[in-house]
């Protein structure tokens, strides 16, 4: 019998090994991976698990376009820009946050005291960015003509350095930025988003990776629902991994948590309505050419693993 044992050993050894799913997830300063750490929902992968690193969704949601990364987190308004533009994408989880951190920063000692001081002044913001959403909700609002602001299109990392030297005279930002310049004195602000803009975020998969790593994004979704209902009720828990892997001040993340109040949301009808308000929205300023329509960029289908891991947080 030994013979036949080796032969079988033998063609066993042949043939090709099953390749290891590998998920390539990206993420902005830490946000989900400090998260998920913290919460201890990592253990026991079915799959490896790649982090990258970008400075903010634009580049992020470049990324997945381009096929470098599978999935990543990306605002309510960059995620329309992008979906717009045609990339093979569709969001797949979606949560809610007060709107208080998305705000417009200025100098200390600017005279600029609300919104409508800023007319014909010089806001920094990503070009379809949340921070560059809020320019236009914020005008809209105030019934500004199209031209009464010019937006300087900078990433976050430049876009600080102009605010501070001088060289705009605001920023229209997001979190963890408002709250790192405002609890550091560099900045306070002077408009924010709440009653203007929906207070969305998606976690965004690209098309092939849906089709092709089904079962480990339903895993991932579990995973950081259940995360980010941790997350909320346990804020200073998260901002301590946050700010050890960031490398920011404790004060800044908590201050970002606590205000933020971030929350699972399923995608529904009403996150749906939301998202057709800021395609609209893109659309009256001429940034995307057509109307989108945005039932078609979401997929609703991994709303039961969503569901399973906010029940699991509070089990």
């Amino acid at each position: 019998m030994r013979p036949i044992f080796a032969l079988l050993a033998l063609l066993l050894a042949a043939l090709p090994a099953r390749a290891e799913t590998i998920l390539r997830v990206g993420d902005q300063k830490g946000g989900s991976r400090a998260l998920m750490e913290a919460a201890g929902v990592l253990d026991g992968l079915p799959y490896r698990l790649e982090w990258r690193e970008f400075p903010a969704a634009a580049p992020l949601l470049e990324a997945l376009n381009a096929g470098a990364i599978d999935t990543g987190i990306a605002g309510d308004a960059p995620f329309t820009f992008a979906a717009a533009a045609g990339a093979p994408i569709k969001a797949i989880f979606a949560i809610r946050q007060n709107q208080a951190g998305l705000a417009v920063l200025v100098p200390p000692d600017s005279p600029v005291k609300t919104f409508a001081d800023l007319k014909g002044k010089r806001i920094a913001t990503g070009r379809g960015s949340i921070g560059h959403q809020l320019v236009l909700a914020q005008g809209e609002a105030a019934g500004w003509a199209a031209n009464d602001v010019a937006p300087t299109f900078l990433l976050p990392a430049d876009a600080q350095m102009a605010l501070t030297s001088g060289s705009v005279d605001a920023w229209s930002t997001w979190e963890p930025y408002t709250s790192q310049l405002e609890i550091s004195g560099r900045a306070r602000i002077v408009a924010d988003g709440r009653g203007l803009t929906p207070g969305l975020s998606f976690q965004v998969a690209r098309d092939d990776a849906i089709a092709e790593k089904r079962a480990a994004l339903e895993d991932f979704v579990r995973r950081l629902a259940q995360a980010r209902v941790w997350g909320t009720a346990k804020p200073k828990a998260f901002a301590k991994r946050w700010s050890a892997l960031i490398g920011l001040p404790e004060a800044v993340p908590l201050a970002w948590f606590r205000r933020a109040d971030i929350r699972p949301a399923p995608i529904d009808d009403a996150v749906i309505a939301d998202e057709q308000r800021v395609a609209d929205l893109y659309h009256r300023a001429g940034l995307i050419p057509r109307r989108l329509a945005a039932g078609s960029v979401f997929d609703a289908s991994f709303n039961d693993a969503a569901r399973a891991g906010a029940a699991a947080a509070t089990q």
